[in-house]
């Protein structure tokens, strides 16, 4: 028989078993995309960033008895780091609500249940700028919603409460195709949603005394990242690395962390090595040091609390190595991290995919590239790590996708001791034109204004193929054809390229553009980009046409009308 309460342990075995549920499914909640498009990512953007948390939750399991504070602090701040796509994001602040309404119980009875619940919809929905119904938010409110009416109705049965709070999450999930209009249109039910649900699903299953494999599997949630900035390699061979050891790690806090502590935690850092980062979370610290002696850095952070993901390296070793790999010719020498070069007043930070993009934002003063767009977001953790290596005072950060703005705001809330700005640049054109028309001269707030208000002024075209038959705005769309895609939708559908991207650009144009740039992707030969320019110009022979190689995968073409 099941208990009516739920301590830590429990707890932590049902979270493990939401997130193996949702790893299981997630290639099935990929496939819900509304546009038929290859790189459908929200389940694997929900698996990566509950996986993050898991892992934490797991070690705590691996250790004996959970304490629920430590449980808590190990979900929500692993979540928050791991967080990655708007699905990501929302499932994290989710998360996080939810822990804030259990924390401070050793034992969650169904009022307690319901009252976090409703913590979590709150906190979910203050951390979108304009929540949208029909989502991932609809079906976590119409869960809380019925916690609470039974929570007030006296119910003491947990198993009943959990499955009668499912089954109304789940009717609420299949009524999102009538809030959004496009979901009905392509026949789908909301993928956020969904994959909400089979982690309710999963906990709901292990409650119930399921059996369930709770070992993790590898998952990565890494990005390889490019860093841009020139380094004089004579000079890097021979500079004296003053301080060895790379050590980062994180503090999980169990006391009160405020700025005076901040600063002094800082001044000690300080006073034993440099290229030092410290973010303050309400409940975790990630801290980056380079020292020589590491044991003093972890001695000083263990009064706040206990440490977790200790890295430490040594960089004069891995100097030495990549000084002999350069010798041998087997490999380049790995430029040094900004931390360690001069601070500058201004940094860039953009997403970007693909050989030919990234090398377009490297010679326009880009700092740091994180590698990952449509088929990989970066997480939140990505991003801080990127703000880490770049030494300036403001740090302007590109997302260059709409599913990647929520975890750059989310990095940006992280983050104390420098600016950041997030200009909310949906497609890599537009993040080509922020950083062009970025003014050394103005102000930080002056070229925030200026970039947000041109972004406004590009139109976005990207072609690519069809993954599944629908019909959506309009068109009937088969699988294998080739699609048009605009900011608002699709704006052609045929079975050649060349044929499908003229009427894309046909359906941006108006009588104001004056440029039109076409950037080519991986599988599109430069005879075939030529072609296709020569028909552009020959067409709209009052605009500019410029070509350029964007090595990017997935997509044809990339296109931008300003």
């Amino acid at each position: 028989m099941v208990s009516n309460t739920i301590d830590a342990n429990t707890m932590a075995k049902l979270f493990l078993a939401g997130a193996k549920n949702l790893e299981s499914k997630k290639e099935w909640i990929n496939e819900l995309n509304v546009f038929p498009v290859p790189d459908g990512d929200t389940g694997t953007n929900m698996t990566l960033t509950i996986m993050s948390a898991a892992r934490e939750v797991a070690a705590l399991h691996d250790m004996g008895d959970i304490d629920m504070q430590s449980l808590c602090k190990a979900i929500s701040s692993g979540s928050l780091r791991g967080a990655r796509g708007n699905s990501g994001v929302i499932l994290s602040q989710l998360f996080r609500g939810f822990t804030k309404g259990v924390k401070e119980h050793d034992e969650i009875t169904i009022p307690v249940l319901a009252a976090a619940f409703e913590k979590a919809v709150e906190t979910a929905y203050k951390a979108v700028m304009k929540p949208k119904e029909g989502t991932i938010l609809t079906v976590a409110k119409g869960a809380a919603v019925k916690a609470r009416e039974l929570a007030d109705s006296g119910m003491e049965d947990m198993a009943e409460f959990l499955n009668q709070v499912i089954i109304r999450a789940d009717e609420v999930l299949e009524q999102t195709p009538e809030m959004l209009p496009v979901l009905k249109q392509a026949g789908v039910v909301d993928s956020g949603g969904q994959g909400l649900m089979q982690v309710l699903k999963g906990v709901y299953d292990a409650y119930m005394g399921k059996e369930i494999d709770l070992t993790l599997n590898d998952v990565s949630t890494t990005h390889s990242s490019v860093k841009t900035s020139g380094v004089n390699l004579e000079a890097q061979a021979n500079a004296e690395i003053k301080f060895g050891y790379c050590t980062e790690f994180i503090i999980m806090l169990n006391k009160v962390f405020n700025i005076k502590a901040e600063m002094d935690f800082k001044a000690y850092l300080e006073s034993i090595g440099d290229s030092i980062v410290v973010v303050a979370d309400e409940d975790v610290v990630k801290v980056h040091v380079h020292t020589n002696d590491p044991g003093l850095a972890i001695q000083k952070a263990l009064k706040y609390g206990a440490l977790s993901n200790m890295k430490i390296d040594n960089m004069r070793l891995e100097h030495q190595e990549k000084l002999f790999k350069m010798s041998q010719r087997e490999a380049p020498l790995e430029e040094t991290p900004a931390a360690d070069e001069p601070k500058k007043d201004v940094g860039f930070i953009a997403v970007s995919v693909g050989d030919g993009i990234n090398e377009i934002f490297k010679g326009l003063g880009v700092d740091y590239i994180i590698e990952g767009g449509q088929t990989m977001n970066p997480s939140t953790e990505d991003m801080l790590n990127a703000i880490d290596q770049v030494n300036a005072d403001s740090i302007f950060i590109l997302p260059n996708n709409k599913n990647i703005i929520l975890a750059a705001n989310q990095a940006q809330s992280l983050v104390k001791d420098k600016k950041i700005i997030v200009i909310p640049t949906k497609t890599v054109p537009q993040g080509i034109t922020a950083v062009i028309n970025y003014v050394p001269d103005l102000s930080v707030e002056e070229n925030e204004e200026t970039m947000k208000s041109e972004i406004v002024n590009v139109s976005t075209g990207q072609v690519t193929y069809a993954v599944r038959d629908t019909n959506i705005d309009g068109k009937e769309i088969k699988q294998g054809d080739f699609m048009g895609i605009g900011d608002s939708g699709i704006l052609s559908v045929g079975t050649a390229i060349s044929d499908v991207t003229m009427q894309m650009i046909e359906e941006m144009m108006s009588e104001e553009l004056e440029l039109i740039s076409i950037y080519y992707g991986s599988e599109i030969t430069e005879q075939d980009a030529e072609n296709l320019r020569a028909k552009v110009e020959e067409k709209y022979s009052s605009c500019d046409v410029e070509l350029q190689y964007g090595g990017q995968p997935i997509y044809y073409y990339i296109v931008s009308a300003e």
